[in-house]
């Protein structure tokens, strides 16, 4: 069921991007499916212009894709975009990382050090799925990334750091269970916390690119019988 907006929302615009950009990442809106105009203004109850210019601006954050006569559409996800996706996160978020380090302040490590904490005391698993993560867990976990990038001063490297983060939730979400249950989640999350609050830009942004293609890598590994 997608997310339902109240008529006297303020900000439509703003409003419908949000949701929009929610039920994508949540899979209530699936990879590839048509985002026919119809159908979205009966679902958030606003004007086609609003819509369109929702849709844009997904597109210019790659979570949607358009082309000439065919509309608007949820982008695809395939094995061969996940390698190169992971590539450009190792890149891109990296260095978005390197720039929190060295100009982020108090502030930022206090928020850093709460979404941390918050992602430390959520349960991993879904107790009525365990072989997946928990919901609040997933929400946690997008927030304690996107503290450690918060810090950036560049303003260009942040969002196209933060547009990469979408796009790979995406895959988290589409994928099957992620099956590599020896590894440490929790230990590669405080390790890079204390690497960026060490002030260690080097071993944080290490630490990092390994955390990212060991998402990878359990995406992409077949689970064993």
């Amino acid at each position: 069921m997608t997310t339902q907006l109240p008529i006297e929302a303020p900000s439509r615009t703003a409003r419908v991007y949000e949701a929009v950009r929610a039920d994508i990442l949540a899979g209530r809106l699936a990879p590839g499916s048509r985002l026919g105009f119809a159908g979205l203004v009966e679902t958030y109850k606003c004007s086609i212009g609003v819509i369109r210019e929702a849709l844009q601006r997904l597109a210019e954050q790659g979570l949607v894709t358009s082309a000439p006569k065919l509309g608007f559409r949820v982008v695809e996800i395939s094995e061969e975009d996940l390698v190169d996706l992971t590539d450009a996160r190792c890149e891109i978020e990296v260095l978005a990382l390197k720039y929190a380090i060295a100009g982020g302040d108090l502030g930022w490590e206090g928020r850093v050090v709460a979404a941390h904490h918050r992602l430390e005391r959520t349960p991993q698993y879904d107790p009525a799925d365990p072989a997946r993560f928990s919901e609040d867990w997933v929400l946690a976990h997008g927030e304690y990334h996107q503290a450690l990038l918060d810090g950036c001063t560049n303003n260009r490297i942040l969002a196209t750091a933060t547009m990469l983060r979408d796009s790979a939730e995406l895959y988290r979400r589409w994928s099957a269970p992620l099956h590599d249950r020896d590894r440490d989640i929790a230990g590669e999350h405080r390790a890079i916390l204390d690497a960026a609050v060490g002030r260690d830009s080097g071993r944080a942004c290490d630490l990092l690119c390994t955390h990212i293609r060991r998402t990878t890598d359990a995406l992409l590994t077949p689970p064993s019988s």
